[in-house]
């Protein structure tokens, strides 16, 4: 009985030792688990995840236009997650018209038109999906959103589109475009904005007008304000007001007007290098405008052409000739040639030239031109008329005769003037000589002009012939001839 103590007492600690050492063991295993184990977050599947963009902006049956303003809030980083869930529904959207459209293309049926329906319905709900996403990717590309990344959004939308088109039979598509034009949110919109615009147009032209006659009644208001830059000004607010009309009508309409700028900026540098002498002719019309060499109405000659200016425009300049010819000159050839305004002053000095013969009285041709200038109505006395002798030319003696006059009567003074001098001379008596020619004959030895005449030694005019020709009808034979030369 104490020997069975005895080993009950020894037995005693070993069994305390192997409960620690199970109890370590247990501990460490649970340590290890407890490393292990996957928190609350991690054990969560990723669709059980919370979004970071807004509730409800995944959904494909919110309307587009609420859709588009719930999006002006949220920033890059959830644009550019909701990009990728719209992404992912788009794909199965596309999935499903892969799927009916192999169906279609197995059927033995060719005039399926169950199956062709449902493929269009199928594709119409997947455009709705790919027009959320789109825009989607446009806001995320407005904010600043990665530009590699919003390129491969975008191209993994236009290339399901292409490689479906291209594959699709032609009954499909004029299924689709069927049903584009008669749906509410396709065709039917589309003419609802085509007529807005239309009619945006025609008002925003007659708008225009009324504000280019306002502008034109007030630019007249500006003092030194030619017409050319009064009617150039009001053209500028004409298309002002257009060109700003219209952008505001194209927003309103939801159209996005941003890359039409780029393009514009883009494409600018590129036409001024093609439009080199356009650009030309507009600085010398802007200069021609600022500088005022002539104004609408007065008589020009510009280019080697004399006319009255009708209009000048950012390109050319408008005249019209006294026998009413239009003639559009580039503004450039005006600017960069001489210009002569014959109307730009108010009096005009009107030049004449008349010739009396040299045994004409110089005195009396004088009085007389001073009595005809100073009794024409339309000769200014101040500045006085001149009229002096000026040349003693070939066959006349000319005076120079210079009245002055307006300017819009100077073709009325020339011309009366030119026929009352006629008139005044005639009744003078004082000659207006054409040029002649006076020949004085020189007849060198002792011949004197009878025997030429009478015709010794065989010279002069033959004796009862008119003239020298008459009766000399030259050597007949050709002994004569031969005489005529040995004589020679």
């Amino acid at each position: 009985m104490s020997r069975i103590i005895h080993i009950f007492i020894l037995l005693i600690p070993l069994c305390f030792s192997l409960q620690s050492s199970s109890l370590y063991a247990q501990g460490t295993a649970s340590d290890g688990l407890a490393d292990e184990t996957p928190t609350a977050e991690e054990e969560a599947p990723a669709e059980d995840a919370v979004p970071s963009y807004p509730a409800g902006l995944d959904n494909p049956e919110m309307d587009i236009e609420e859709f588009s303003i719930r999006l002006i809030p949220l920033t890059k980083e959830e644009l550019s997650e909701l990009a990728i869930v719209w992404q992912q529904i788009a794909r199965e959207r596309t999935q499903a018209v892969v799927e009916k459209q192999v169906e279609l293309e197995n059927s033995t049926d060719e005039n399926d038109s169950a199956t062709r329906e449902e493929l269009v319905a199928l594709t119409e709900e997947r455009g709705d999906v790919f027009d959320h996403y789109s825009e989607v990717v446009d806001m995320l590309d407005k904010k600043g959103g990665d530009e590699a990344e919003v390129a491969d959004l975008r191209s993994y939308r236009s290339a399901i589109i292409v490689e479906e088109k291209q594959r699709a039979d032609w009954r499909t598509l004029a299924q689709e475009a069927l049903n584009w034009t008669s749906s509410e949110d396709g065709g039917i919109q589309l003419a609802k904005r085509v007529g807005v615009i239309l009619i945006s147009l025609l008002a925003l032209f007659i708008a225009a007008r009324i504000v280019r006659g306002y502008a034109h009644r007030l630019f007249r208001r500006v003092p030194d304000l030619s017409k050319l830059l009064q009617a150039f000004l009001a053209m500028m607010v004409y298309w002002l007001t257009i060109a700003i009309g219209l952008m505001v009508v194209l927003s309103a309409l939801g159209v996005d007007i941003t890359p039409l700028f780029a393009m514009i900026g883009g494409a600018s540098f590129i036409i001024a290098f093609a439009m080199q002498d356009t650009l030309g002719n507009l600085a010398s019309g802007l200069m021609i405008m600022i500088n005022r060499p002539f104004d609408e109405g007065d008589y020009v000659t510009v280019a080697g052409t004399g006319g009255t200016v009708k209009s000048v425009s950012i390109v050319s300049t408008t005249i019209v000739t006294p026998d009413n010819q239009v003639i559009v000159i580039p503004n450039s050839k005006v600017w960069g040639d001489v210009i002569t305004n014959v109307t730009a002053s108010d009096t005009r000095r009107v030049d004449l030239v008349f010739g009396i013969g040299y045994d004409d009285s110089i005195e009396e041709a004088q009085k007389t031109l001073e009595e005809t200038v100073s009794a024409h109505s339309l000769v200014l006395a101040d500045p006085a008329p001149v009229i002096r002798v000026n040349e003693l030319a070939d066959s006349s003696v000319n005076f120079v005769v210079r009245p002055w006059t307006r300017a819009a009567d100077y073709w009325t003074v020339y011309w009366d003037l030119t026929r009352s001098v006629k008139e005044a001379f005639d009744r003078k008596g004082i000659s207006i000589p054409f040029p002649q020619t006076d020949m004085h004959i020189r007849v060198m030895g002792e011949t004197s002009p009878a025997e030429l005449t009478a015709g010794s030694s065989g010279r002069g005019r033959p004796k009862g012939a008119p003239n020298f020709r008459t009766g000399d009808a030259g050597p007949e034979t050709a002994e004569e001839m031969a005489g005529s030369e040995r004589d020679g």
